[in-house]
């Protein structure tokens, strides 16, 4: 995450327990005073909500309390915070709007004195005790400036031509527009005197100052550099004529594909129309446009998706090939009703050149060896990819399948839809709109002599049970399953009333997955963990009294994220014999797992989380935000034996 120069002052030098109660106790009075002022509460009101908090057992916030009894709502909170700032301590603010325990603050503030310069802002987000967002909220709140997310179609060319761009850049600041009160700008940091002072020298002393993330001030700035023209000339873009609107749709999808983006959405929301790609698995706002040009724009791409353009109160699907430079691209186009309007969802599906070797899925030296070797290699059973929506499975599956195809060999696939095409397979896309159904394709795909049969997704009982099937007549199952874990998938099968000893006997191996963001090795640095971020590892801070990870950040060439693409995660699960046995006797997920660490040699996704960080792949908060922590991990010189580093 890129840095945001929040400067909620640090505590003074005295007891920590003196900070702390700073921090933490509660300021109730400034805020009902406020809500009494504005007339939205009454005395009595106030002293009852307080004999009601005298006698909870669980210590609240007032506010909290106050909400319950319907005497006031979350919003006129709100609006009263942010028309009349107080002075009121963040660790304060934060739990009595019910962001917070007094704990967390603990622990925040605790963090705070051991990194001596870092903001409590910055501490929160880095704990994820907080979102970004939620703490530039309450900062707005608490500074009495508005929070703004800046977009291209707000800013003014009159203003933002008086200074250079990249005076904007080395401040992290952008000029809006003028109010009735001065010339609105959004700043990363609305505190600091000298990118104050910089801004007046532009500007006059008669400016509106707001607060935005770091990251979205610079991020707009790097449009504005890369794409200037189309700022000057956006009004034309957004006429909703023909060649406009089709421009208009071929910028977005050129756009996605320069950006590296893996999904579209085009969100009609109550007064624009939302433009956001989804980068290295996180959603960023790429443009928004008026509310008018919607169904111009929705139009267009039913139209390209061969979807029914007079339907608009049913959810429908398509598909959109679009050439580029000679390139042909492949969306996978969502249409869902909503009650703005169609919201539209497209998924760039993969092609043959960016087929990934197995030797790149980012699998550990031990991890690889196995799965090349005792996995991909076995004369028959099922194979399994798992892992949520989003985490790579299809990738890893076809890298599989694309590692086993060779001449002498007959690969067959049922998958919804092909999103990769390789030379030498006999891929079959799913239609049900022509009786193309998953059932109808398992059912003739045994009698095509198949030597290795794909099974895009086991989505069902019978599809379960045909893998199944066809493992045990001796055929090799390639399939993906949503599940957590490994173990899992054994656990799942079973509760499709698999017989128990059909799953021992078929399942050759278990591959789950999650995709992390990897660090930008342009901003990377040193993060030295605290013993609270040891702690949330599982690691005791005795056995582990320091550990090394690498962070971003934020430069131009990651777009200020501290993140530049992503690397996969992996858990594999080879069943021995005691696994086996587990199964038949069916034992809980919990006590299979604890057999598979022991006997196998299982290296959870939590410690290749670990290994990868140690390694600078990616950092702490990619770890705690993706990864299951379902049990404490070993100790990181085990982790690094166990992956094939001796």
């Amino acid at each position: 995450m890129a840095r945001t120069h929040w400067k909620t002052k640090a505590p003074e030098k005295s007891s920590r327990d003196q900070s702390v109660r700073q921090q933490i106790e509660p300021k109730r009075d400034e805020i009902c005073k406020l809500l009494i002022k504005e007339g939205l509460l009454s005395e009595e009101q106030l002293q009852y909500g307080q004999r009601v908090l005298s006698k909870l057992s669980t210590p609240r916030p007032l506010l909290s309390v106050l909400e319950e009894l319907k005497y006031i709502s979350s919003s006129q909170v709100g609006e009263t915070l942010q028309a009349n700032p107080v002075a009121i301590p963040l660790g304060a603010l934060l739990v009595e709007l019910g962001y917070l325990s007094e704990a967390d603050i603990k622990a925040a503030l605790a963090s705070q004195e051991e990194k001596k310069s870092s903001r409590l802002g910055e501490i929160l987000v880095d704990l994820h005790l907080i979102g970004e967002d939620e703490l530039l909220q309450i900062l707005s709140f608490q500074l009495g400036f508005p929070y703004l997310d800046p977009t291209l179609e707000e800013i003014d060319p009159e203003f933002f031509g008086r200074a250079p761009l990249a005076l904007y850049q080395e401040n992290d600041f952008i000029p809006l527009r003028r109010q009735e009160k001065g010339v609105l700008i959004v700043f990363a940091d609305p505190l600091n005197i000298e990118q104050l002072n910089t801004s007046k020298k532009f500007f006059g002393h008669e400016i509106v100052q707001g607060i935005g993330r770091r990251s979205m001030i610079q991020e707009t700035l790097l449009r504005l550099e890369t794409d200037s023209a189309k700022m000057a000339d956006r009004t034309a873009v957004v006429e909703p004529d023909d060649n406009a609107v089709i421009n208009t749709v071929n910028d977005i999808l050129l756009a996605s594909i320069k950006e590296g983006a893996s999904d579209i959405h085009i969100q009609p929301t109550k007064d624009q129309l939302r433009v956001r790609f989804r980068q290295d698995g996180v959603l960023m706002n790429y443009r928004n446009y008026p509310l008018e040009v919607a169904p111009a724009i929705s139009s267009r791409l039913k139209i390209m998706a061969g979807a029914d353009i007079a339907e608009r109160r049913r959810h429908q699907d398509g598909r959109i090939f679009f050439e580029h430079q000679g390139h042909k691209l492949d969306f996978r186009v969502s249409i869902y009703s909503t009650i703005f309007g169609e919201k539209i969802v497209m998924r760039l599906l993969g092609s043959q050149s960016e087929l990934l070797k197995v030797e790149d899925l980012g699998l550990s030296p031990m991890m690889l060896q196995r799965f090349s070797e005792e996995t991909l290699q076995a004369p028959s059973g099922v194979i399994m990819v798992t892992g949520p929506t989003g985490s790579g499975k299809t990738s890893t599956l076809y890298s599989a399948v694309n590692y086993l195809n060779n001449d002498s060999t007959s690969i067959i696939t049922a998958e919804d839809p092909v999103e990769y095409v390789i030379d030498g397979v006999a891929q079959c896309s799913i239609n049900p709109k022509i009786g193309l159904s998953f059932e109808e394709t398992l059912k003739h795909i045994v009698r095509q002599d198949p030597d290795i049969i794909v099974i895009g997704e086991i989505r069902d009982k019978f599809s379960a049970e045909m893998a199944i099937e066809a493992a045990l007549t001796g055929h090799k199952v390639l399939t993906t399953f949503h599940t957590e874990d490994s173990t899992g998938a054994l656990v799942r099968l079973l509760n499709m009333d698999i017989e128990a000893f059909l799953v021992a006997s078929t399942v050759v191996s278990v591959l789950a997955q999650r995709l992390v963001r990897r660090i930008c090795p342009k901003c990377a640095e040193d993060h030295h963990l605290n013993l609270n971020e040891i702690r949330q590892l599982g690691f005791h801070p005795n056995q582990v009294p320091s550990l090394l990870f690498k962070r971003g950040q934020g430069c131009r060439y990651c777009r200020f994220s501290g993140y530049k693409g992503r690397a996969a995660v992996h858990e594999l699960l080879i069943p021995d014999q005691m696994v086996k046995d587990a199964v038949i006797a069916r034992k809980t997920s919990h006590e299979i797992r604890e057999i598979c660490i022991k006997s196998t040699g299982l290296v959870t996704l939590l410690e290749d989380g670990i290994y990868k960080a140690i390694r600078g792949v990616t950092s702490y908060q990619e770890i705690i935000r993706q990864l299951p922590r379902l049990e404490r991990p070993r100790h990181p010189d085990e982790i690094s034996r166990l992956q094939g580093e001796f």
